[in-house]
């Protein structure tokens, strides 16, 4: 039985869905001035490798996890420990992940995006596992790798 491919949308219409998010998300990370930058570098990334796009499911998920490795490669060359969030004020008045921040900041890369994905954002397994470029029970495995490691430290 053959399922349905979700289409991909066009740039402008996928952009103008999606950047607000990212922007609020970089903000959080980057702070306010070099969120700009990096909000840049986010979508000309993503343009480059949209035409290599297969289909259009889990398009959040995807610039999401762009915007995240642009943060991590921002604060590499500000010369900031990329294992931590900053504590940065945010005005958008969007709650997202934040309040994970201050657990899911000492998990290795992969289970935190997994964690930050599931919990923070609400996706499922199969949108986290297009997001980190794994299967779904990779993704389910990094998430529940995640919360023990996590339980083991709050415990």
């Amino acid at each position: 039985m053959m399922t349905a491919v979700a289409a991909i949308p066009p740039f402008e219409t996928f952009y103008a869905e999606h950047a607000g998010e990212v922007l609020g998300m970089l903000r959080r990370r980057l702070g306010r001035e070099r969120a700009d930058d990096a909000f840049q570098e986010t979508f000309l990334r993503a343009l480059r490798a949209y035409g290599r796009l297969e289909h259009g499911a889990h398009l959040r998920a995807w610039v999401l996890t762009i915007a995240s490795r642009v943060a991590i490669d921002a604060r590499r060359r500000a010369g900031e420990p990329t294992g931590q969030l900053p504590d940065v004020p945010h005005t958008d008045g969007r709650p997202a992940y934040e309040e994970l921040a201050f657990l899911t900041d000492t998990l290795p890369p992969k289970e935190r995006a997994a964690v930050v994905l599931r919990y923070g954002y609400d996706l499922d397994y199969d949108q986290i596992a297009a997001a980190l470029g794994s299967s779904e029970d990779a993704a389910r495995q990094a998430a529940s790798s995640g919360v023990r490691r996590l339980r083991r430290r709050i415990a």
